[in-house]
């Protein structure tokens, strides 16, 4: 699945869409997800998370490290 973040667990919702004559169709609700590469220092190597813009932040705040390990506790390899 490409539309899901690696730390939030965010995944597409889903609804309908209504027509002005009120038909309803499916519809596909995707999180604003960005592949980003990260130096992760105790490993001395790149490592690139499929993350949404609100983890971006998260990682910003927290650092790369508790983040990978946030990631790798949820069961995610990296």
């Amino acid at each position: 699945m490409s539309a899901h973040c690696q730390l939030t667990g965010a995944q597409p919702g889903f609804g309908k869409t209504i027509s002005h004559s009120h038909r309803r169709t499916s519809r596909r609700f995707d999180p604003n997800v960005q592949r980003k590469r990260y130096w992760l220092a105790s490993e001395r190597r790149y490592v690139r998370l499929t993350l949404s813009t609100k983890a971006i932040k998260t990682v910003d705040t927290i650092g790369v490290e508790a983040a990978v390990a946030r990631i790798r506790a949820r069961g995610v390899k990296v």
